[in-house]
């Protein structure tokens, strides 16, 4: 398993801020009996072109304050492409 520390400056913005000692991200399977089970219920919630199977990397879901799964993104959606459909879930 791969594991990222977080190494980002320890001054912002002239406020000092603490690094984190722990495992910020770990790599894990989205597919399979491996997946983790994050993204197996988020694919259980919401196929895709492929059914339920992440195809790349970058595929995004976006989810309510509920803990819904609202919509599922193509790994080719760009990011500014879904300021709408957040700003919508955040009114509602």
């Amino acid at each position: 398993m791969t594991t990222l520390y977080d190494f980002s400056a320890t001054t912002i913005d002239g406020q000092e801020r603490q690094l984190v000692s722990f495992p910020m991200f770990a790599k894990v399977d989205v597919n399979g009996d491996d997946a983790h089970p994050l993204f197996k219920w988020l694919r259980s919630e919401k196929g895709g072109m492929l059914g339920a199977k992440i195809k790349w990397n970058f595929t995004k879901f976006l989810v309510n304050r509920n803990g819904e799964v609202v919509k599922r993104y193509a790994s080719t959606t760009k990011p500014d492409n879904l300021t709408g459909d957040i700003d919508d879930v955040l009114r509602s």
